[in-house]
């Protein structure tokens, strides 16, 4: 599958969204939400210093922020101000956000503060509904990194980095999670970011494979594209919903994880369309 550089020279990039008619990511080494069309004109819509920085949007078209330092979840209005959405809690490595039709955000932890060192722990997922009201709704996920609701709202798919798995859970009428399963076994895989498409598969983003792969439920891999660099997350869209973009970046053990400048934002054309939300 032939790749696109349609951005490059950021930092450690994640969190890819299709709004409207741009692809919203972060740049984690910068502080920054940017957006891109897709002729590769970009513009910064947010500042926020939090590592991670991950967002997703509302029905309405809000934007929402994790602060992970603060433990705030964050809402950026349409006059490019930022407002506290609802209070998270001081949890260390709050991390991704996948937010369904009806406005119900999911938050994911990953338990322990990875950049400082700390032992690890394993990791829980709260919601924030509508009105700021927080609840713890999963625990003991091994890694909780990209996650992903299915178009009807009945599913939320949940990437176990260190688990090397995809959980999925059944979210009840209050927003509540039930009927925690193993979505797909990968085996050697470590998932990232994910997103869904119209025949309920799943793109994966790995950072150590170097690659992003697209598997069905139980973990059958039906297409990989390989990358020169890690893959940290990807979505679906574009104006027919079939334009994966992948953000990657270099990774190393070194004192600088993410070397400066390496960050990409990389497009490839599928045959099956975007489906569900993140």
């Amino acid at each position: 599958m032939a790749l696109r550089t349609l951005l490059t020279g950021h930092g450690l990039v994640e969190s890819p969204r299709w709004q409207g008619d741009r692809l919203y990511f972060s740049d984690w080494s910068a502080g920054e939400v940017i957006a891109v069309d897709l002729a590769g004109q970009s513009e910064t819509v947010a500042r926020l210093k939090s590592l991670p920085l991950c967002t997703a949007f509302l029905p309405d078209g809000r934007m929402l922020l994790v602060s992970s330092p603060d433990g705030l979840l964050l809402r950026r209005e349409l006059d490019g101000s930022l407002v506290t959405h609802a209070e998270l809690g001081r949890r260390p490595g709050w991390n991704d956000i996948a937010v369904d039709g009806r406005g119900y955000a999911y938050v994911n932890s990953i338990g322990f503060d990875m950049m400082a060192g700390a032992p690890y722990e394993t990791g829980v997922v709260v919601l924030a509904t509508p009105d700021g009201a927080v609840r713890q709704v999963a625990d003991g996920l091994a890694f909780p990194n990209g996650m992903a609701v299915t178009a009807d709202n009945s599913t939320l798919v949940v990437a176990e980095s260190y688990g090397h798995s995809l959980a999925a859970f059944d979210i009840d009428a209050d927003g509540g999670l039930s009927g925690r399963r193993v979505w797909a076994d990968l085996g050697g895989g470590t998932p990232d970011g994910i997103c869904l498409d119209a025949e309920g598969a799943v793109w994966y983003a790995d950072v150590p494979g170097k690659r992003c792969v697209r598997v069905a439920e139980g973990g059958r891999v039906l297409q990989t594209v390989e990358l020169d660099r890690g893959g940290f997350a990807c979505t679906l869209g574009g104006p027919d919903g079939t334009t994966l973009f992948v953000v990657a970046a270099e990774w190393s053990d070194g004192p600088e994880p993410v070397p400066a400048g390496t960050g990409q934002v990389l497009t490839t054309e599928v045959t099956v369309p975007a489906a569900g939300r993140a």
